[in-house]
Parts: C-alpha cells; sequence; structure tokens
C-alpha cells in the first residue's frame, strides 16, 4: 500500500523517492562500469595477443572500479606502464628511425563507449 502524504510532510516524502531513484540508478551506473572496464581489460588481453608478441604485455591488461555515493570511474591499464603508448602510437629509434604505432587500444575504446552508453541507458530504463 502507498505511503500517507500529508501536505506537510510532502516536500519530504518527495526527497525521499528522489533519493531513491537516484541511489537505483547510481548502483546500476556502478555494475554497468564495472561490466564495462572487465570487458576492456579482456579485449586488450585478446587484441595485444594477436598485434604483440610475448605473454607479458597480453597479461598486463587489468582494470579497477570506484564507487562514491554518486559516481562511478573505471579505469582500464596495464601494468607495464609507458609501453602501451609506445606501441599505440609509435616511437624513435636509436639509429634516428622510427617505428610506426600499431592501433590496438582506440578500436576497444569506441567499443567500450557504445557497450556502456547501453548498458547505462538499459539502467535508467528499468529505473
Amino acid at each position: 500500500m502507498g505511503r500517507r502524504v500529508t501536505i506537510d510532510n510532502l516536500a519530504e516524502e518527495v526527497s525521499k523517492i528522489l533519493d531513491e531513484y537516484v541511489d537505483e540508478i547510481a548502483d546500476g551506473v556502478d555494475v554497468a562500469t564495472k561490466k564495462t572496464a572487465q570487458l576492456g581489460a579482456r579485449a586488450l588481453n585478446a587484441t595485444s595477443g594477436k598485434t604483440f608478441k610475448g605473454k607479458k604485455y597480453r597479461k598486463s591488461w587489468t582494470s579497477k572500479t570506484t564507487k562514491t555515493r554518486l559516481s562511478s570511474t573505471g579505469v582500464i591499464y596495464s601494468k607495464m606502464p609507458g609501453l602501451p603508448h609506445l606501441l599505440e602510437y609509435g616511437h624513435a629509434n636509436r639509429d634516428g628511425g622510427r617505428t610506426p604505432g600499431r592501433a590496438h587500444i582506440s578500436p576497444v575504446e569506441q567499443e567500450l563507449i557504445s557497450a556502456f552508453e547501453s548498458e547505462v541507458r538499459l539502467t535508467i530504463d528499468k529505473a
């Protein structure tokens, strides 16, 4: 049965309902963030294995998420700092030449943006 609301406590009841809605959406976004970050780490693991030799670089991809009441942040990173940038964009060689970059992060990033947007939209539609 519904809540009994009087004019005296209307503002308080509306505030409670909005707080519940915000918490529900924040929880859904947190789940979407974790899911997308893990998906991204697995996808980079797969694309790095096809593009570059060596298991160390491929296995270096991982993700981490942090949550506050109103926000959730996901980070996908390599445990080999600096190397992804050099491989993605290329680098100078000792002999003065240049090694071209091989885009393996950018395509995954675009897929993850789309996947995250879809997950958040589903969360909002459910709420």
